[in-house]
């Protein structure tokens, strides 16, 4: 069965995270399914993208079991691709959020255009809780989307933020109950669907643009320290007591 189900209405591309039994975790090779789905070739008929996740959780992030292998390997690069194929996606990409979405998965739902999400998901990045740290790539795109206020919130606390909060903040596009998430998931997907071709690639092309001179910055201290965390006993304990279910024992090394 496939970890990437790729479904055509009209002019709507679908990509579904198929895993709904790890919680859409990102695995190696659901990462590679998205990156070829993403870098596709757009038929004429193609207007819109649009990513969802089976199930009950939008994503749970990269898979635990999978990177407690692969800390300090630069395995856990198989998400900057993803994300970067979704910026560099010549059409509007929209994320349609139905349940959580948790350090990668978060990442995956604001490198998206737009964010619809029922009232009842929440966003967030718990990494400092496993003793981990997101790096210059992914940061920056909270900072961008977020802000510095809520980002640091975010990533300090590693609590999930509830998506009713983010839309009162402006921060994602729509927020509505659950029920009501396949209404106006369709109103915003049909509006950008009618909307000119050619127009939404040039809109899409100068939003990534504006954006590029984040990659220029100077972040190698910062990377340092990212990579000082990846390979620290706290990150192996604080994976293990993720997978245990149980509160992990920090000692600062």
């Amino acid at each position: 069965m496939s970890k990437v189900v790729v479904e055509r209405s009209g002019a709507v591309r679908t990509l579904w995270l198929n895993r709904p039994e790890k919680r859409n975790a990102l695995d190696r090779e659901l990462l590679d399914a998205m990156i070829e789905a993403l870098r596709a070739p757009i038929a004429d008929e193609d207007r819109v993208v649009v990513i969802r996740g089976k199930g009950s959780v939008f994503c749970a992030g990269l898979d635990m079991a999978e990177r407690r292998g692969s800390v300090g390997s630069g395995q856990a690069s198989g998400i900057e691709t993803m994300l970067r194929a979704i910026e560099l996606c010549p059409l509007p990409v929209v994320a349609v959020v139905q349940g959580d979405a948790i350090a990668g998965g978060n990442e995956l739902a604001l490198h998206c255009d737009m964010v619809v999400a029922s009232d009842a998901a929440r966003f967030g990045m718990s990494l400092a809780q496993v003793g981990l740290a997101p790096n210059w790539f992914l940061a920056k795109k909270l900072i961008e989307v977020l802000g510095p206020v809520t980002t640091r919130e975010m990533l300090l606390l590693g609590d999930p933020l509830p998506a009713t909060k983010l839309h009162a903040l402006g921060l994602i596009a729509r927020c509505v109950p659950p029920g009501q998430l396949e209404e106006e998931a369709s109103k915003i997907i049909e509006r950008l669907a009618a909307n000119a071709p050619l127009s939404l690639k040039a809109m899409k092309a100068l939003t990534v643009r504006q954006l590029e001179f984040r990659d220029q910055i100077k972040h190698d201290d910062v990377d340092a320290l990212v990579q000082a965390a990846m390979r620290s006993e706290d990150a192996q304990e604080g994976m293990k007591a993720r997978l245990e279910k149980r509160t992990p024992h920090f000692r600062g090394r």
